[in-house]
């Protein structure tokens, strides 16, 4: 609908002797100001030297419109063109749900194109905190989006294993060891300090003896084996699968953090100074020049961060997508400014960054620290609540906006809970279904939409409607977030309407036109929630 009108108003501007324009149409937040809004008026309003109030009239007046899709067209200050659909056109939707049922609003945009998305990306130092189940759930919601729209997408985990973390949880996991078997030892003052650490001592003891050197490489190896195996497991859980993993320690092992170097100096963009060595950010753009190597001879994550990024590019990605959390904010711009130095497309890289998650408890906030140990790990959250509350609680609110996780909220089994609300709704749809089936109701796809005419049937199908515009914005945005904001609309529109409406009825040919349209909302509530992970139970 909305291409079609921009393609109407464009020609009746050329009619009225401009050149053709880019025409925007939108949804008006006030649903008084009709279904779909223009403000080509107020655009052009200088070049004609018109006010936009009197060229807006100008435009109606010579639009050329189908009135089976259009029933009202009026003009509001300072200057936009109306349009209210025909409840024809609205109810025209029922047919087209109930024709491609769970792939309405599926499309082909990204038929042939390849994607890799980045996501949790967590260093094997402990098991997985809210934040990580924040960025986890993002990156798997973002991955289902694609593929909707027929993306070939792989989903990537790297994690960093050559670097100074892995050295204090190896010295944590060692000095854990030796108190255990009861020789004193100090314990790592930044070490990590969770009971995870002691289990995986008590592992190493039961499995390879007392008598272990300090420097010995099993207590690196089974740590990390285990804290990844847990990762894994954890996310597992969330319905969670990666395609492709990998690690830091292969770039240094194939030369591509040495060739990284090379290549950068080769462009003057590498310098010593302080006995570091400085990426020149400056010379592409940035605001200040980076430490790539430390003066200890240790890399900044900007360093392999840029070869495994080089890394995707060599893999012939289409769409690079990278989902960080907002401690990334000031290294992933000299990441790319690097990759730009070296000729790489960087307009093929999108970064998404979320805030970070605070879990409330009874009003309060629940402190964490991952180096005392005393954080809610991800696990901890999913063995309180199922998986569909915590994928959905994670998914409810912007990435950008700083994420307070109601605990009492999302273990509420009532309709305040937002997860039930939704599931209910598509169960109270099941049942009538069911129901109807008993009852021996007509129920066929031979039904007339045009009975649909009370206002909650209208403003519920309007609702429908909108799904398949909807789901291409989320592609445009990629903020998931507002999937599950229509969701909420529409379980609302049908709560609505089922108390207003009553759907099996002696009127036989009213009851098979009010059960295709609950089946309609069937297959959108069942897609919306599939593309966010969750499940859709016919009983609740």
């Amino acid at each position: 609908m909305k291409a079609y009108l921009s393609e109407t108003i464009d020609i009746a501007l050329v009619s009225l002797g401009f050149p053709k324009k880019l025409i925007t149409v939108e949804r008006p937040k006030n649903p008084d100001f009709g279904d779909y809004s223009c403000n080509i008026a107020l655009t052009i309003a200088k070049e004609a030297k018109q006010k936009p109030i009197q060229l807006a009239e100008k435009i109606k007046k010579v639009l050329i419109l189908n009135e089976d899709w259009v029933s009202q067209v009026s003009v509001t200050p300072p200057g936009f063109i109306n349009f209210t659909a025909t409840d024809n056109l609205y109810q025209s939707f029922v047919y087209d749900i109930i024709s491609q049922k769970i792939n309405y609003g599926k499309t082909e945009l990204g038929k042939g194109i390849s994607a890799n998305v980045e996501f949790v990306s967590a260093n094997p130092t402990g098991p997985l905190n809210v934040g990580h189940g924040r960025q986890a759930v993002l990156g798997d919601t973002i991955a289902n989006i694609l593929e909707w729209h027929g993306y070939d997408v792989k989903r990537e985990y790297y994690y960093n294993d050559a670097g100074r973390q892995m050295r204090i949880l190896s010295e944590s996991v060692a000095a854990r060891y030796f108190m255990e078997i009861g020789k004193i030892t100090e314990f790592p003052e930044d070490g990590y300090r969770g009971e995870y650490i002691r289990d995986i001592a008590k592992n190493i003891i039961e499995n390879h003896g007392n008598d272990l050197e300090k420097d010995d490489s099993i207590f690196l190896n089974v740590a990390e084996e285990t804290i990844f195996q847990d990762i894994k497991n954890t996310l597992s859980f969330l319905d969670i699968h990666h395609d492709t993993f990998i690690n830091e320690k292969s770039f240094y092992e194939s030369g591509a953090i040495e060739k990284i170097l090379e290549d950068l100096s080769s462009e003057n963009l590498i310098y010593e100074k302080d006995n570091a060595t400085w990426f020149k950010a400056t010379s592409v753009g940035n605001e200040q020049d980076r430490v790539f190597i430390k003066s200890s001879g240790e890399p900044t994550y900007r360093l392999p961060d840029t070869a495994y990024h080089r890394n995707k590019f060599e893999r012939k990605f289409d769409w690079i997508i990278d989902i960080f959390g907002a401690d990334h904010v000031d290294t992933f711009p000299d990441v790319l400014a690097a990759l730009k130095a070296l000729n790489y497309d960087i307009n093929k890289v999108k970064v998404c960054i979320h805030q970070f998650v605070t879990l409330i408890k009874d009003g309060e906030k629940v402190k964490m620290s991952t180096r005392r140990g005393d954080f809610v790990t991800l696990k901890d959250l999913t063995d309180q609540l199922n998986k569909d509350v915590v994928r959905y609680f994670f998914i409810m609110r912007s990435m950008n906006s700083h994420l307070n996780f109601d605990l009492d909220l999302a273990k509420d089994q009532s309709e305040k809970n937002p997860v039930f609300y939704l599931q209910y709704a598509y169960a109270r749809i099941c049942n009538t279904i069911r129901y109807a089936e008993k009852s021996k109701a007509i129920f066929n796809n031979k039904f007339d939409s045009s009975l649909l005419c009370h206002p909650s049937e209208i403003d519920l199908i309007k609702t429908l409607s909108q799904f398949s515009e909807m789901m291409k914005n989320v592609l445009d945005t990629l903020e998931p977030q507002n999937i599950s904001t229509y969701l909420q609309t529409l379980a609302t529109k049908y709560h609505k309407f089922y108390t207003d409406c009553r759907i099996v009825s002696s009127d036989h040919q009213l009851t098979n036109s009010r059960l295709n349209l609950i089946l309609a909302v069937k297959f959108v509530l069942s897609s919306g929630l599939r593309i966010l992970g969750i499940s859709s139970p016919e009983r609740m």
